[in-house]
C-alpha cells in the first residue's frame, strides 16, 4: 500500500468526479489497469474498493474518476469528502490483461456502459499523449447527456483516427438523431469495424451489458481471443 495525496478534484457530473493524486513511489502503470483503495475510520474499521485508473501514464501522478452510489462505504466519501491536501491509500497497478499501449496497434473498437469508459478513457488520452494515429472507434452507452464523462475531452481529442459515438438509454437531448437504446448487434455491426480488419476490442461496464455486447461481437464473427473484457457490479 501507498500513500497517496489528492492534489486535484474534479467535478466531472452531478454524480461523477475525477480525483487525481500524486503517489510517491509509483512505479507507473498501463492504460486499462486499476488500483484498489483503502479508506481506515477512526475505530480501525476498513473498507476497501477497486477503481480502474482515468489517466495516461504519466510520472507519479494518477487520476481515478469515481461515481457516487448513494448507500455505498467508499464512494460517497471520495465524492464528497476529499480536497487536495488530503490522503488516503492506493495498492497497484493491478492487471495485466485489460490493457493497451501503442505498440500494440490496431485498430481499436472500445465500447463503454456509463463508469466504464474510465480505462478506456486511460486508451484515448494516451494515444493522444505520444501522438498516435491507432484508428480508434469509442461507443459511450449513458443513460442521458448529462450523465457522459469526460464530454468535452472527447469532443476536444475526436478526428485525426477517432471516432466518437453515443447511445443514450434513459433520455436523450433536444434535436438528437443518433443511438438511443441499448448497444445491440445492430449498432455495434454499424458504428464498429468488419470482423476482417481483425480490431483489438476492448468492453467495460456494468456486468449484463459487457456480457450483451462481447456475446453480439461474437455472434457479428469477430475473433473471441480479441475481446477483452472489464465488468463491475454490486460488491
Amino acid at each position: 500500500w501507498r500513500v497517496a495525496d489528492v492534489v486535484d478534484v474534479v467535478a466531472e457530473t452531478h454524480r461523477a468526479t475525477t480525483l487525481v493524486f500524486d503517489v510517491p513511489g509509483w512505479p507507473g502503470h498501463r492504460a486499462g489497469q486499476h488500483v484498489d483503495v483503502r479508506l481506515t475510520a477512526e475505530d480501525g474499521y476498513q473498507a476497501q474498493r477497486s477503481y480502474s485508473i482515468a489517466s495516461a501514464p504519466a510520472g507519479t501522478r494518477v487520476a481515478l474518476t469515481v461515481v457516487r452510489v448513494d448507500d455505498g462505504e467508499v464512494s460517497p466519501y471520495l465524492t464528497g469528502e476529499l480536497r487536495p491536501g488530503d490522503r488516503i491509500e492506493l495498492r497497484g497497478p493491478v492487471g495485466g490483461y485489460f490493457v493497451w499501449d501503442p505498440a500494440l496497434g490496431g485498430p481499436l473498437l472500445l465500447v463503454a456502459g456509463g463508469s466504464g469508459l474510465a480505462p478506456l478513457m486511460a486508451m484515448v488520452r494516451l494515444r493522444a499523449a505520444v501522438g498516435s494515429h491507432t484508428e480508434v472507434r469509442l461507443l459511450v452507452s449513458s443513460r442521458s447527456w448529462e450523465d457522459v464523462l469526460f464530454r468535452a475531452e472527447l469532443e476536444r481529442l475526436a478526428g485525426d483516427g477517432l471516432v466518437v459515438a453515443h447511445t443514450f438509454t434513459a433520455s436523450r437531448p433536444a434535436g438528437w438523431t443518433g443511438y438511443a437504446r441499448r448497444v445491440d448487434v445492430e449498432m455495434l455491426a454499424e458504428f464498429g469495424y468488419a470482423p476482417a480488419a481483425r480490431p483489438r476490442v476492448f468492453v467495460c461496464g456494468p456486468t449484463p451489458f459487457v456480457e450483451a455486447a462481447a456475446e453480439a461481437l461474437v455472434t457479428l464473427g469477430h475473433e473471441p481471443q480479441r475481446i477483452r473484457t472489464e465488468r463491475f457490479g454490486p460488491t
